[in-house]
């Protein structure tokens, strides 16, 4: 909508329900905007070319691609089906890949472009009960950063939010499980203040920012965006270092300077904790 609102065509894309992608057109188009909704999926390279071609089809051009795509199968890892692993990572970081990899294409060919992906605090920090969702968007993280090294040459950024926000995908997750995780400590239940920040048109402003020409050379980025803040991510870099000035480590040289030096500031985030009776 916020796109729209400042002048972009729209493809809006859903293939779980038909009606969504049909009512936002609908809203768009009663605004006084263009849109079309596209039911592909995002987990074949089908459908990501297709996704792409509904823009160029209807519009002529592509100048602008927004990969938000998500579902959620959360459980402990020791509990995580394969198949759980897999949609997760079908959706998420390959359902990236495949549309963002033919809209680069087009890209490449126009020498233009803005690729905005959707990553995570469970992929950059880490979120307990979410190893296939946080393995997901950590990739994401980094292709993107990869992308607009690939890209750059050709005029096109690359950027990815890690945004919180309150979505139909977090919607998805059970009662039980969401008060399971909140009495284990892993997250509370959200109250009315809370999902009032976690509303997702705090998001929008920030991704029109980013496809705009005032971010032509903001590349490789990671934000963080949540109700009235936005935060630019640090890149992970070395921290602190130790040298064994013979050239090669072992054992009895690495264990104090490990321990007293490289890790000593390190805490677990995890620590042990005894067995409930």
């Amino acid at each position: 909508m916020e796109m729209a609102s400042e002048g972009a065509k729209v493809v809006v894309v859903d293939p779980g329900d038909n009606s969504v992608a049909a009512q936002v057109c609908e809203e768009i188009r009663a605004a006084g905007g263009e849109a079309v909704p596209c039911m592909e999926s995002v987990t074949t390279m089908e459908g990501g070319e297709r996704i792409i071609q509904t823009a160029v089809d209807n519009f002529g051009k592509l100048d602008i691609v927004v990969t938000c795509a998500g579902i959620l199968r959360d459980r402990m890892i020791f509990n995580m089906t394969e198949q759980e692993w897999d949609d997760v990572i079908a959706v998420h970081l390959k359902g990236t890949f495949t549309v963002v990899k033919h809209a680069c294409i087009l890209f490449r060919q126009q020498r233009s472009g803005r690729v905005i992906t959707f990553s995570s605090e469970s992929g950059l920090v880490g979120n307990s009960g979410q190893a296939n969702y946080g393995a997901a968007k950590s990739g994401i993280a980094g292709f993107t950063k990869v992308v607009a090294k690939d890209m750059g040459r050709y005029g096109v950024t690359a950027n990815a939010i890690a945004p919180r926000a309150n979505t139909i995908m977090i919607g998805d997750i059970p009662d039980s499980a969401a008060e399971i995780r909140a009495r284990s400590g892993v997250a509370a239940i959200p109250g009315e203040d809370l999902l009032t920040e976690l509303d997702p048109s705090h998001i929008a402003p920030f991704i029109c920012y980013l496809a705009s020409d005032y971010a032509a050379n903001v590349n490789g980025q990671t934000f963080l965006v949540y109700g009235d803040t936005v935060s630019l991510m640090s890149q992970p870099r070395p921290e602190r270092s130790i040298y064994e000035p013979s050239g090669h480590w072992d054992l009895q040289t690495l264990v104090p300077l490990a321990r007293d030096v490289l890790t000593a500031e390190v805490s677990n985030p995890a620590p042990p904790t005894l067995p409930r009776e």
